[in-house]
């Protein structure tokens, strides 16, 4: 199995800026796209920012004009801050492996970290990320992001798993265009702290798992509505 190198760029007071983040990501792209460096997962926190996908609409954007990097990655608008481990996979894609399924593969390894910590999740068709299904406490809720980029058969941007962020954050704008739907972390589903330093050994392994491009049990889809009976206070 080939190695992958991971890259801990910066957490907590060493939060790493979107910008520099970004430049570096290109960085390594040109080098594994012309054969001369390694697949590198870069994993980081970033200070608050906000970032936009191709497909985000003017109404998703923030209504208070707080600024917005745009971004060459797919997918719409989302936050990236403090609590929130962010992960950018530079890697190049083996032949047999299409751009849908490398996002369900970064989906399953998300999904096989969260079971370990104790929080059940899976995917809801129509929409990427990895989700906690609608239940008595609410709205499915997605608990991790996925936004990629893939040229010269090579990835990048990546997942964005929220640990112990402040949710406030999402108020602002329509998340990845969902409205919806929820957004939760680890920390509020577990009913205790769970920073980022706490998954990274688990997301490195899981990572390691489905970038082996091997063939893997994909996790079922949940249903994105409420359990029968379950109306959120709605009298019926």
């Amino acid at each position: 199995m080939r190695a992958i190198k991971y890259v801990e760029a910066g957490f907590g007071d060493s939060a790493v800026g979107y910008e520099t983040a970004w430049a570096e990501q290109r960085r390594l792209h040109a080098e594994v796209a012309e054969g001369t460096g390694s697949d590198t997962v870069i994993l980081l926190e970033h200070p608050p920012v906000y970032t936009a996908g191709k497909r985000t609409e003017p109404h998703e954007r923030p209504l208070d004009g707080t600024p917005v990097v745009d971004v060459d990655r797919g997918g719409k608008i989302t936050w990236h801050g403090p609590g929130q481990l962010v992960g950018y996979p530079i890697v190049k894609l083996a032949s047999h492996v299409y751009v849908v399924d490398y996002v369900r593969r970064l989906e399953e390894a998300l999904i096989a970290v969260c079971a370990e910590l104790g929080v059940t999740t899976g995917r809801i068709k129509g929409r990427s990320g990895v989700w906690v299904a609608a239940d008595e406490r609410g709205r499915a809720r997605k608990i991790a992001a996925i936004g990629i980029r893939v040229t010269q058969g090579v990835t990048m941007h990546g997942f964005a798993l929220n640990c112990d962020n402040d949710l406030a954050w999402f108020d602002r704008i329509v998340p990845c265009g969902i409205s919806d739907a929820d957004v939760t972390t680890l920390s509020k589903e577990l009913g205790r702290d769970v920073p980022v330093t706490e998954v990274l050994e688990p997301v490195r392994r899981e990572l390691d798992r489905m970038l082996a491009w091997d063939e893997y049990e994909r996790t079922p889809d949940i249903a994105s509505g409420p359990p029968a009976g379950i109306t959120y206070g709605l009298t019926v």
